[in-house]
């Protein structure tokens, strides 16, 4: 099969995964509402309604179909253990969006479908292609890189839904850039696997910005599947360039791959590192993520979206720009300062507006203080006139 024909199956793979998910969401929305399955608004919440969180249902179903339809086995012999983990992380996300459930749990099934793909799916890191000079790894150091890797990218996108379409925006162009590169390489089964995530999700969006009727939220059902796929294809872009010689091999390819994915993994690193240092439980929630402090400038939820999805677009471009030319180790470097320095924006912007805020009630208050005065001193002269 040549390029053009393979348009065909991925292109169906998008309709499908679409079709699936907006057709599922209305009915789930209703029996959502029937069994009082709500997500009610709390310290944390950035919404202020109760309000469905079983859109994940969707986004699975749109996934699991599409691919299950229009990827080929034969060709792609470890989707089985694919949709094994997806499960497995399906089940358990499910479970905490109904009944709550405790976050050692959560974090154990994670293990559980992490280890289904490293193990049995032979989905994991065999080469860091010279990051700290190291290529090849034992199996070990293997398992454990990959175990970590899945792990942190599965949290971090459950760290970054707090916000319409945020998560599902992101999760959009990520599994583009991956798609992207996927198809040129002429990997197109990884190609299907990541635009059936495209389709489901882009269903989910319409209904988490636009839904009025039948808004939804993914709940952590959604956030671990899309966590968990990403994970697979930064495992296989890496893996797929570690042969140089390719047509569109990338050398820098892990930083590539951290830096197509900033948002999530860099929010839950400084995240984490302000829990560390403020001596807080590092899984107790709070509001520190990059899109509370969006929303505290007073950004409404789909420009919050809208500017962090743009930050994500130029991350893509300058990481894909700039691996033609600069080492891993460098590139890497660059990538965490400019992230640094992005993530200090916000907060800056919000001490502005507090000390604004600070003059101006000081202001009103010296005004009011001298219009007393005045009245004061009026009273006085009419007393003594």
């Amino acid at each position: 099969m040549d390029k053009y024909e393979n348009i065909l199956p991925l292109l169906s793979s998008l309709l499908t995964a679409f079709v699936v998910a907006y057709i599922s969401i209305p009915t789930i929305v209703r029996v959502a509402k029937t069994k009082h399955l709500f997500d009610e608004p709390g310290l944390r919440s950035a919404h202020s309604s109760r309000t469905p969180t079983l859109g994940g249902l969707a986004i699975f179903a749109g996934f699991v179909l599409s691919s299950g339809i229009w990827i080929n086995s034969s060709q792609f012999p470890e989707f089985q253990y694919i949709i094994a983990a997806s499960i497995v992380v399906f089940f358990i996300g499910i479970k905490d969006d109904i009944l709550i459930i405790a976050p050692v749990t959560k974090f154990s099934g994670q293990i559980v479908a992490a280890l289904i793909l490293i193990v049995f799916g032979g989905i994991r890191i065999t080469n860091l292609q010279g990051f700290f000079g190291i290529n090849e790894i034992d199996y070990i150091s293997s398992v454990i890189i990959s175990l970590l890797t899945i792990l942190v990218i599965i949290n971090g996108f459950n760290f970054i839904d707090g916000v319409d379409g945020l998560s599902a925006s992101i999760g959009i162009i990520t599994s583009g850039a991956f798609m992207y590169w996927f198809i040129l390489a002429e990997e197109y089964q990884a190609a299907i696997l990541a635009i059936s995530l495209i389709g489901a999700l882009l269903a989910f969006f319409l209904y988490n910005v636009f839904g009025l009727n039948n808004k939804i939220f993914m709940g952590d059902t959604g956030s671990l599947i899309i966590g968990l796929l990403l994970a697979i294809m930064v495992i296989k872009f890496n893996e797929l360039n570690i042969d140089k010689t390719k047509a569109f091999a990338i050398y820098p390819a892990p930083a590539v791959s951290f830096g197509i994915l900033i948002i999530p993994l860099f929010d839950l690193l400084r995240v984490m590192f302000i829990r560390i240092v403020t001596n807080r439980p590092v899984l107790e929630p709070d509001k520190n993520h990059l899109h509370h402090q969006l929303l505290k400038l007073g950004l409404s939820h789909i420009k919050v979206t809208l500017v962090i999805s743009i930050v994500n677009l130029l991350f893509i471009y300058f990481v894909f720009y700039t691996s033609r030319f600069i080492s891993i180790r460098r590139q890497l470097l660059l990538i965490l300062i400019i992230a640094l320095l992005f993530s200090y924006i916000p907060p800056f912007l919000l001490l502005r507006k507090k000390s604004k805020q600070k003059l101006e009630k000081k202001s009103q208050m010296d005004d009011k203080m001298k219009q007393e005065k005045v009245e004061t001193y009026e009273k006085a002269e009419k007393i003594q006139n």
